[in-house]
């Protein structure tokens, strides 16, 4: 009888290797007896450079593991230095056309954190980290308050300058004095006579809280209440410290949030320099509240950056410090023997860093990360995989060669949150300005100046570069513009689900066990032809539309 198709006969051949078909139930102990080898690499074989020269992102895959657990269960906490731990591997890089204040409160609320650019004067970068912290509190320790003399007009400045209107009154204007009343901004919005004081609008009937009170029953009043703040007071009803409705939505809204546990307040992150007078910048960011401070630098491994880490583990013993940068394991021993709680990883890999083609110095972004991460995490060290992350799957690359967080740039300089405003290209698209931070533009910017006695003129670009004393300045950077991506509480959200699914078809269900499984072997890797790159990229379409999320 002829055959049709779907039907098998014994005259069909046998679709095998070998002689003898095996049972299929015996196919996982024929894996594991007979297939000495894995699939694939480790990771040592992989980034061997002798054997494959050095590998940035683009030169390898990981290989799928065993999916048996969602998406959703995959865990991103992580350690950003070596006392604080993020919810979400994710950093914004301090160049002024990426991190200012607005930045870096969307990225603490959303797990991850935001360094803000050292590119202006000290009392601006000082005011930026007083308004992350300010932003969300648990208790407000120091909260602003006016005095019964306090006009209205004067209220309305205020609301300006701190970006919220809800504000105290007491007798004395300072904490600790007996609390008389609250405004809002619906008190004085449309009051017609700015000089009238604040007593005249304040709202008397306050619900308040005795001190002593923790802060899971504040919020529990807070949130039975139909007011705005939440006064703590005393025996005597003198002001003890505030609580906030927008904060208590915050912890609903962003359940991720960087917030430190005592003072739930966000973590906030600045960068400086290693000048003389850095010193004088950064007192007044840990008067501002600052939590972590960056060095930094294009090449860390200098005299100044070691002896500025050891001034600042002397002076701030409760401010971690995050040295770079780095790409070598001598480079990053120099930094952690001087006192680092963290590094960052990268020379020439940014998308608006031309280092390696003028300078010709610097490292593959994949090589860098792996042989300093591993160095660093014998002495407890985390490491930033800082430059060169283009998308998703160079995040999922960063963080399995070592890396604890990666820290972007121009991937989020496009956001509504990034510092500048929105134009039109010649091609007629939403772009935004965008440039490295070694870039003549940047060297060139006066905004650094400052009105703090002693402290001198300069700018973070031409510091970064070490060319403050240069008569001819040599750009390391370009300037630029990048595509609208939106605002980062979509847009994060986005990475973070591609990382948690990427984690997921790697067989790893947090960024603890990718690590341990990448430096025990069970997570593997492929080499990357330039032909396998092309194919595993889009092609043979004659058009299509790349929307990335919905």
């Amino acid at each position: 009888m002829p055959l049709t198709n779907g039907d098998v006969g014994s005259s069909v051949p046998q679709m095998a290797l070998s002689d003898k078909v095996l049972d299929h139930e015996s196919a996982l102990d024929f894996l594991r007896n007979e297939y000495k080898h894995q699939d694939g690499l480790d990771v040592r074989t992989l980034l061997d450079s002798r054997t494959n020269g050095g590998l940035t992102y683009n030169d390898f895959l990981v290989l799928p593991g065993y999916i048996g657990f969602p998406a959703s269960d995959v865990a991103l906490e992580t350690p950003v230095t070596k006392r604080i731990t993020l919810k979400t591997p994710l950093l914004s890089s301090p160049m002024d056309t990426v991190t200012e204040h607005s930045m870096a409160i969307h990225m603490a609320l959303l797990g991850g954190l935001g360094v803000i650019h050292h590119n202006c004067s000290a009392e601006d970068q000082a005011e930026m980290v007083r308004k992350v912290k300010r932003f969300e509190n648990g208790f407000i320790l120091d909260p602003v308050v006016l005095s019964p003399k306090t006009t209205v007009s004067e209220a309305k400045q205020l609301k300006e300058k701190w970006g919220f209107g809800g504000f105290p009154v007491a007798e004395d204007g300072t904490l600790r004095s007996k609390l008389v009343g609250m405004i809002t901004t619906r008190d004085i919005q449309f009051h017609p006579t700015p000089s009238d004081p604040v007593t005249s609008v304040m709202s008397t009937d306050l619900v308040t809280a005795p001190s002593g009170t923790t802060l899971a029953e504040a919020n529990a009043v807070l949130s039975k209440s139909k007011k705005g703040k939440l006064p703590i007071v005393d025996a005597s009803y003198n002001l003890i410290s505030l609580l906030s409705r927008s904060d208590l939505m915050k912890n609903l809204h962003y359940p991720l949030a960087s917030k430190l546990p005592h003072s739930k307040q966000l973590i906030c992150a600045a960068a400086i320099g290693t000048r003389p007078e850095d010193k004088d910048r950064l007192q007044i960011l840990a008067e501002a509240g600052l939590d972590i401070v960056v060095l930094d630098s294009s090449q860390g491994n200098s005299i100044f950056q070691i002896e500025m880490i050891k001034y600042i583990k002397e002076k701030y013993p409760g401010l971690d410090v995050i040295g770079g940068n780095v790409v070598t394991v001598a480079q990053a021993a120099n930094l952690i023997a001087a006192g680092v709680d963290g590094l960052r990883i990268g020379m020439g890999s940014g998308s608006a860093c031309i280092t390696q083609e003028v300078m010709a110095v610097g490292r593959p972004q994949a090589a860098s990360v792996f042989n300093v991460s591993t160095f660093a995490a014998r002495f407890g060290v985390p490491c930033i995989a800082d430059g060169g992350i283009q998308n998703v799957g160079h995040i999922v690359k960063g963080l399995s060669l070592g890396a604890s967080t990666v820290m972007m740039g121009g991937l989020l300089a496009g956001t509504s949150e990034s510092p500048g405003n929105y134009f039109v290209s010649h091609e007629g698209k939403l772009v935004k300005a965008y440039r490295g931070m070694g870039s003549i533009d940047a060297m060139e910017d006066k905004k650094a100046g400052s009105s703090v006695k002693g402290v001198v003129k300069s700018d973070a670009g031409k510091a970064r570069y070490f060319s403050e004393g240069d008569r001819l300045l040599v750009a390391q950077g370009v300037s630029g513009s990048v595509l609208d991506r939106g605002s980062v509480t979509k847009f994060v959200p986005y990475l973070l689900a591609g990382l948690q699914h990427s984690l997921q078809d790697i067989g790893m269900k947090s960024l603890t066990a990718l690590r341990e499984g990448v430096r025990n072997g069970d997570v593997r890797f492929e080499l990357r032809t330039v032909s396998a790159q092309a194919e595993g990229n889009v092609h043979g379409l004659h058009s299509f539309d790349k929307k990335l999320y919905s």
